[in-house]
């Protein structure tokens, strides 16, 4: 798919995903799939609406995915 969408999952990354970390990807993936990169200004509030939802949905999906395997995270100050 899109080369620069990295996994936002642990193990992966060392912590949870930020927020911006989430809309980044949901940005990269909307401009994958509308081909634009920077939509004209007629298409700017249906663009904007695809990044907020992709990034609703991905935000749900890596709350309630459960990595079996994966290590705890070490309690905080450990």
């Amino acid at each position: 798919m899109c080369r620069s969408i990295k996994t936002l999952r642990p193990p992966t990354i060392p912590e949870e995903a930020t927020e911006e970390e989430i809309r980044a990807a949901a940005l990269q993936y909307v401009r994958k799939v509308s081909g634009f990169r920077a939509p004209a200004a007629h298409n700017r509030e249906v663009f904007d609406r695809a990044v907020e939802a992709v990034a609703a949905a991905t935000a749900e999906l890596l709350d309630d995915l459960e990595v079996r395997g994966a290590r705890p995270a070490a309690p905080v100050g450990a």
